[in-house]
């Protein structure tokens, strides 16, 4: 109730000064939160993309607030989305992403495509956050150039294409040079400023995510050999429990060990594959965004990509299709043996109450002996008490013969224990 109370004694002023939900700033600011840049042809743009690890996010604010300090600057918090900085010439912007910071900077293009970017912010003095996942440079060139930029790149593996209904031309060949940067260029055939921003950002996104969408491979790769081991050992367990030849709580034991390492390989790369994923359906778009039209002699962006991507993307989502179906095998396999020891369980119950059965009646019987042989003995005693009080009173001098009323006593003690015998059965009975 306290914090209903608080709450509204400082509303957010919101639209016509009515009180705003928390959230309404930082969803509004989400379109807005990495905008196009306005950039006039010519211009190099150099981006480098930084995976943020485990533990890992302090060190790139920290990375972040060390250049901040060195332009004198305030640096930013640990919240820090998006920023931008003047860089000489150029311009300089970070951007915080799901799991990876992005370092693009934008300056006045060099002289030829061969030249290198000087006055950028990544040089010795610049502490990486950790190790570069992505870097790629992009030259937008005026239309004049296109034989010079056809003439720089590999014509093995060259793309080149129209964008943006003939007002482009993007090529690359993406391959990396000597600093190690996948090199773009752009031909301006009268983009504008807005224009040009845009297509450049679009193009770099699509060689940032690519890279981020190829790491689920090495994945697929190491898990493969794993999965076709442990479909081996489900082969055969499948064939053990079809012949009976092993115990089928050791086949369980085994089984469940399998399980265990399929479910726990498959939570480890469950989000690398998910972030893959979609990784590649951002590709997608942002190639189907470019509307590229072939150019005569030359492959388009999209072909060579969807080529040379399309098979890692499909062995990843191959390991993953094999990790659920022989989860669900072997899940299925396990409720079989549980089934069998259930039974083997049962038959082993039934066998031993049989057995108590037989003991039982056994000892019914024994206990029956004992009883006859219990009465025989008490009764005996009780007539051998009855002979000496017969003795003593003859002793006494009264006319009695104690052979004949120890004979008469006989019947009567045989009789009594009995009885006595029976009502005492009975009552442990009830």
């Amino acid at each position: 109730m306290n914090d209903i109370v608080k709450a509204a004694a400082t509303p957010l002023r919101g639209p016509l000064g009515i009180p705003a939900h928390p959230l309404l700033p930082q969803i509004q600011g989400e379109l807005h939160a990495r905008p196009f840049q306005l950039l006039a042809t010519p211009r190099t743009i150099v981006q480098l993309a930084f995976l943020i690890e485990p533990g890992t996010l302090a060190a790139h604010i920290g990375s972040l607030a060390r250049v901040v300090e060195s332009r004198g600057g305030t640096p930013p918090g640990a919240d820090a989305r998006h920023l931008t900085i003047e860089w000489g010439k150029g311009r300089l912007r970070w951007e915080r992403h799901t799991e990876f910071t992005k370092w693009t900077y934008d300056a006045p293009a060099v002289s030829s495509l061969g030249e290198a970017l000087k006055g950028h912010p990544f040089g010795d003095s610049f502490t990486p956050p950790g190790p570069v996942i992505a870097a790629a440079r992009l030259d937008l060139l005026p239309a004049d150039a296109r034989e010079a930029a056809l003439a720089f790149f590999d014509p093995t593996s060259l793309c080149f294409s129209s964008l943006e209904g003939g007002l482009a031309e993007a090529a690359s060949d993406f391959r990396q040079d000597a600093d190690g940067l996948t090199r773009i260029a752009v031909l301006d055939h009268g983009l504008g400023p807005a224009r040009a921003g845009a297509l450049t950002q679009r193009l770099l996104e699509i060689e940032t995510y690519r890279t981020l969408a190829l790491m689920g491979l090495p994945e697929a790769q190491r898990l493969a050999p794993d999965l076709a081991r442990i479909e081996g050992e489900l082969a055969r367990i499948t064939g053990a429990l079809q012949k009976g030849s092993v115990e089928s709580r050791q086949l369980l034991d085994e089984l469940i060990a399998l399980s265990a390492e399929v479910e726990a390989d498959a939570v480890a790369t469950l989000s690398r594959f998910g972030a893959s994923r979609a990784y590649e359906e951002i590709v997608s778009q942002r190639l189907a965004v470019l509307s590229e039209t072939p150019i005569p002699g030359y492959e388009v962006w999209k072909s060579f990509l969807q080529r040379r991507m399309g098979p890692a993307m499909r062995n990843c989502q191959a390991v993953q299709s094999r990790q659920e179906s022989l989860s669900a095998k072997l899940a299925r396999l396990a409720d079989l043996l549980r089934t069998r020891v259930d039974v083997e369980l049962e038959q082993q119950n039934r066998d031993l109450l049989s057995s108590m059965n037989r003991r039982a009646k056994l000892q019914l019987r024994l206990q029956r002996t004992v009883e006859g042989l219990s009465i025989a003995a008490v009764s005996y005693y009780v007539v051998g008490l009855v002979s000496y009080v017969a003795h003593g009173v003859e002793d006494s001098g009264v006319a009695v013969s104690p052979a004949l009323v120890t004979a008469a006593a006989v019947p009567i003690a045989v009789l009594a224990v009995a009885l006595i015998v029976q009502r005492i059965r009975r009552r442990n009975s009830d």
